[in-house]
């Protein structure tokens, strides 16, 4: 059950109902006393967000000098509730001209009351899209004088868009040339203890495509995850090709990807949004191909004094490199001096982090660079307390890298009208929370 909202309230700042709708009878019209005698009149507004009252909880956000409230009689999700709101508002905002406040909801009553009628049904939300409504709810809304000018847009053929059928994209587009930009991004996320073991390692990855696609284009995405290749090989009655197959996990999709044919194939089949958008995300956490190894050593001399040694390799091809590499070591509190000897790169003290900073520009595979420091720290009189070390930080960029071994086997474009077009390919594997116990 998504949400399952019995009523819906827009309040002024004094508590006055500015514009409601019910949407069950499991409440009664004048719930909203409830949330003004013991809510708003009692200033609790700002603590939670959620209030339970009698029987049903109220759900409220305000926006600019507006509360938006909904009443549940019910167990709802509580997150989906919010997102409604914020979609809400943000078709409202597209309507109205980019304003939403109590002057703009007082002008706007017959409008509110439409969208309202449209976008949730027996308490359940439906579609939000500004451009999908606008297509068949035509009517403006009074604008601000000081809202920005709509931008007209043709919406030819509404019908296939009305139906639900691809929302998220409007026919008619025309390209001179036609390109798909996709992009695989990785996290990696590690705790490494001070022996070398690894304690904790996932990598979190998003599929970002870019797409610049004439009329109503059919993509299919292949990649090397084990289940898919093995749901070809059975389609195709052929064994498997040698090479690295990898188990995702945790896998969303953007709204277009078309799940039913991913459910009995095991393929990524979509008509893309046009323009920039998230076609999927998901998190591997086996056969992690680690970028960096860190062997760091420190030795504190007596009580004035440490050694820091720390030692990077990088894992990657020789052929790869790494960007804006940084290396952070913490140190006590009362470090006072420290001097430096690295292999490549700069290091210095920050004294606001209490870190020493090593960051080198760009980092070679399968080369390692070392950092010597010496610290010196302030002597104090008073009981020496045990420091508790810190981890180690790494933060780094390495282009046409993935740690997941992540791939991209084929992506095909067909369009009825059969032009060519030019796809585009790209790796990165970015620092998540990257760190070695010293």
């Amino acid at each position: 059950m998504p949400v399952a909202a019995s009523a819906i309230y827009f309040l002024n700042l004094r508590g006055d109902v500015l514009i409601n709708r019910l949407y069950r009878d499991d409440v009664g019209g004048n719930m909203v006393d409830a949330f003004r005698m013991h809510i708003m009149q009692t200033k609790e507004l700002g603590t939670c967000p959620v209030r339970q009252i009698g029987g049903c909880s109220f759900l409220y956000m305000r926006i600019s000098n507006v509360y938006i409230v909904i009443v549940v009689s019910s167990n709802a999700n509580v997150a989906c509730a919010f997102k409604f709101v914020v979609e809400a508002v943000a078709l409202f905002k597209s309507y109205f001209g980019g304003a939403f406040d109590e002057d703009a909801i007082r002008n706007n009553f017959v409008l509110i009351y439409e969208l309202l009628d449209e976008i949730m049904d027996f308490g359940y939300p439906q579609n939000l899209s500004p451009e999908i409504l606008k297509l068949y709810i035509t009517q403006e809304g009074v604008r601000s004088p000081f809202s920005s000018k709509p931008s007209d847009k043709p919406v030819p053929n509404a019908t296939l868009q009305v139906t639900g059928a691809v929302g998220w994209r409007r026919e008619g587009l025309v390209y001179k040339k036609n390109e798909v930009f996709l992009d695989i991004v990785e996290s990696v996320n590690l705790l490494m203890s001070s022996k070398g073991f690894v304690l904790r390692c996932d990598v979190t990855g998003k599929i970002l495509m870019k797409c610049f696609l004439s009329g109503m284009p059919d993509l299919k995405l292949g990649l090397n995850d084990k289940i898919g290749l093995e749901k070809e090989s059975q389609l195709k009655s052929r064994p498997i090709k040698s090479g690295k197959t990898i188990e995702l996990d945790d896998v969303t999709f953007h709204q277009c990807v078309n799940l039913t044919r991913f459910n009995s194939e095991k393929t990524v089949s979509f008509v893309p949004p046009d323009g920039e958008f998230e076609l999927m995300k998901y998190r591997i956490t086996e056969g992690v191909n680690l970028p960096f190894r860190v062997l760091p050593t420190i030795k504190e001399l007596g009580r004035t004094r440490m050694e820091v040694n720390v030692k990077v390799k990088s894992v990657f091809g020789a052929k790869m490199f790494a960007l804006g590499v940084v290396v952070k070591v913490p140190v006590p509190k009362q470090t006072a001096k420290t001097s430096f000897q690295v292999t490549s790169g700069r290091a210095k003290y920050n004294a606001s982090i209490d870190c020493l900073v090593w960051k080198i520009r760009k980092f070679p595979g399968q080369t390692e660079s070392t950092m010597s420091a010496e610290v010196e720290l302030i002597s104090t009189m008073a009981e020496k307390k045990s420091w508790t070390r810190p981890p180690i930080q790494m933060e780094f960029q390495v282009p046409m890298f993935t740690a997941s071994g992540l791939r991209v086997r084929f992506l095909k474009v067909w369009e009825k009208s059969g032009y060519n077009t030019v796809e585009w390919v790209r790796y990165i594997t970015k620092a998540g929370s990257y760190e070695i116990r010293c």
